[in-house]
């Protein structure tokens, strides 16, 4: 029986270890977590990871009677490294509240209760006071054992009365990951004052400590994707504010022109641009994807002002039966601004656009086809970086992706696929 024991607390204390390295591999290559968590959960894997393998030693030296000594020295060891745990989470916390540890009072008490219990861990090193380690290497607790712990538990319910009073300064995910740590930690180690439960209190920690660390980890993952997307909108609002001047100019002189020549003509065209200011200044302001419908009027509303400027020049063709879809704001409007910028030729030929939407595999494809000049996508140019825009938040609002092709006969094919089903 006792030899089936051993071999439990072997797969244990190598689960632990196999854990930890992983672990600890994974906080120092984990790209979005920000510095000072990264640095903290490297700390704190490697105290976990130097507490297990001093927990491994010490089963080795278990088995070799006559050692005791040796024994005492790995116990220091590997106590000391797991009180240490005791106040990580305090660190931790105290940090995301944005409170100074020198001016905090929590952690300041946190440390000298440590400091006692690190006094009374160099005592029981020279004494049996609180346990002693027979020869055949038995580890026997001593009455005065609890008063040994009784720092490290005092530690864990100030941790856990600290955290729920500073629980407005968190946001709900840290303040459950805290908890989850802290709580099990507070009733394992009141419970080791009177039951030895070593492993579990190993155990215990290494699993709290990775589900604090995946709930803090997701929640930055969250966040970092949130800045991402906010700063492609950004682009996308000073891409949308940098509208470019010549055609702004190009339009009012138009209208001003047929306003005497074709006063009708005017008032349509009059009509189509302040749509396409419109459709510009709300994508500005959303969030959120919009129906295709949107941005398909937008696309519209612009073409048409180009139109009513290039004559017998710009041809569009619309074949779009599927519109039942959303799409990032200023997706589809771009693109095809971006065709008649550079393909239009007032000198050569007419330039022809043409547009088309269909339901493919579940997913939604817009195709945007023009006759002009082919296009390179990988030019480090101006034009260029706003479609990188596209790109990217076409990526990050849906699943997105756009790809470019040569058209045969000269021109280009763009094609955005979206996921129906995000």
């Amino acid at each position: 029986m006792s030899n089936f024991l051993n071999s439990i607390d072997y797969c244990a204390y190598s689960a632990m270890i196999t854990m930890m390295l992983m672990a600890l591999a994974y906080s120092i290559v984990m790209p979005v977590v920000d510095r000072w968590c990264k640095r903290f959960f490297i700390t704190f894997f490697s105290l976990l990871l130097l507490c297990a393998c001093a927990g491994f030693i010490d089963l080795i030296i278990f088995e070799i009677p006559g050692i005791a000594q040796t024994e005492n020295i790995v116990l220091f060891w590997e106590t000391l490294f797991l009180s240490t745990l005791m106040i990580m989470p305090t660190i931790l916390f105290l940090h995301y509240c944005g409170e100074p540890l020198k001016d905090s009072i929590l952690f300041r008490t946190a440390i000298a209760l440590w400091v006692v219990f690190f006094i009374m861990l160099v005592i029981s090193c020279f004494t049996d006071i609180f346990f002693i380690v027979t020869p055949d290497s038995q580890y026997v607790r001593t009455s005065w054992y609890p008063l040994g712990i009784l720092p490290l538990s005092i530690i864990m319910i100030l941790n856990v009365i600290g955290l729920i009073i500073r629980r407005n300064k968190l946001s709900k995910r840290y303040f459950v990951a805290f908890l989850i740590y802290l709580l099990p930690m507070t009733v394992i180690v009141a419970v080791l004052m009177f039951v030895p439960i070593y492993l579990h209190l190993f155990l215990g920690v290494v699993i709290c400590a990775l589900s604090m660390y995946a709930i803090i980890v997701s929640d930055q993952i969250v966040q970092h994707f949130r800045q991402q997307r906010e700063i492609a909108h950004q682009h996308a609002s000073v891409m949308v504010l940098q509208m470019r001047p010549h055609f702004i100019y190009n339009t009012m002189m138009s209208i001003y022109y047929l306003c005497k020549q074709d006063a009708d003509k005017a008032q349509q065209v009059t009509l189509d641009f302040t749509t396409y200011l419109r459709k510009n200044f709300t994508a500005i302001a959303s969030e959120n994807m919009v129906d295709f419908k949107e941005e398909l009027e937008h696309t519209r509303a612009y073409l048409a002002v180009e139109q009513a400027q290039h004559e017998d020049m710009l041809y569009v063709d619309y074949d779009t039966p599927h519109t039942r879809f959303r799409i990032p704001p200023l997706t589809l409007q771009p693109l095809v601004e971006n065709a008649v910028k550079h393909s239009l030729d007032p000198n050569g030929d007419p330039l022809h656009i043409y547009i088309r939407t269909r339901l493919i595999d579940k997913n939604s494809e817009i195709t945007v086809e023009n006759t002009g000049a082919d296009f390179k996508p990988s030019d480090d140019s101006e034009p260029h970086t706003a479609l990188t825009n596209i790109s990217q938040r076409l990526e990050m609002m849906c699943g997105g992706k756009m790809t470019f092709s040569p058209r045969n006969g000269g021109g280009t094919i763009v094609k955005v696929i979206l996921p129906q089903k995000r």
